[in-house]
């Protein structure tokens, strides 16, 4: 059982916060980003002082970096059949990706911003006759998903579907343009 001030971490999402207050199965959390978001009590798990946070995993992208580039030197750069493939451009449409601080925005702002951004990166690329485009959406609520079909349907000239599940998940639709349309 649940009760306000405990801290809990979403289910099938990487956002943690404090609880506010609990009604009839209903928990409204306060992430540590500021945003006040409402779930079901199932969908939340309480974290104990004892158990790290999500974001105490995280490795520092320079010692990435630096383990990757050493193991370069000792590989042939043989490029794999898949990797000939891969699309050459992808769009990663999550919020912290697209702004330094998303804090005091409303999910309708975000929306538009994630859309705006979207259009503009899919205008390009048919600008510049990319045939191939991944927009990284995410799993969440599947509001984004659902605005993005809905515009791609609008272009003639292109066929969407879900990305490649092995390297995505769920998360992400990819663009194919037909240059001859």
């Amino acid at each position: 059982m649940l009760k306000p001030g405990d801290k809990v971490a979403v289910l099938d999402d990487e956002l943690e916060g404090k609880v506010i207050s609990v009604q009839q199965g209903s928990v409204q959390i306060e992430t540590t980003e500021g945003f006040l978001l409402e779930y079901e009590e199932n969908e939340l798990v309480k974290i104990d002082s004892s158990q790290l946070s999500l974001r105490d995993n995280i490795i520092p992208l320079s010692e990435i970096i630096r383990e990757k580039e050493s193991f370069k030197k000792h590989r042939s750069q043989r490029v794999k059949p898949k990797e000939r493939s891969a699309p050459p451009m992808e769009v990663d449409l999550h919020i912290h990706k697209l702004v330094h601080s998303y804090k005091g925005m409303s999910n309708f702002e975000i929306l538009n911003l994630q859309m705006d951004t979207a259009k503009r990166q899919l205008e390009f690329a048919i600008q510049k006759r990319i045939q191939k485009v991944v927009f990284i959406h995410g799993v969440g609520e599947g509001v984004l998903k659902a605005e993005l079909d809905y515009m791609f349907a609008k272009y003639d000239n292109i066929n969407f579907y879900d990305a490649d599940y092995s390297k995505y998940g769920v998360g992400a639709t990819e663009v194919y343009i037909l240059q001859n349309a």
